[in-house]
């Protein structure tokens, strides 16, 4: 009965280990993530006003004349 207390306890300890670590890898993620988020939310940005900049128009362009 002791031994399977402690295959048991150890079994245990192994999991908190691999739910911490997971946990770490999780948390992670999510920073990478939000740092994604604000670098695109920024290219918009710079993406708008480019296309504010340069007066881009959003009618098509008329095919070249060899068309």
């Amino acid at each position: 009965m002791e031994n399977k207390i402690i295959e048991l306890e150890s079994k245990l300890a192994f999991q908190d280990q691999t739910i911490n670590e997971l946990n770490e890898v999780i948390t992670d993620q999510q920073h990478q993530l939000d740092q994604l988020r604000e670098e695109i939310r920024l290219l918009n940005i710079r993406i708008a006003s480019v296309a504010e900049a340069s007066n881009v128009s959003n009618e098509k362009e008329p095919p070249p004349p060899h068309y």
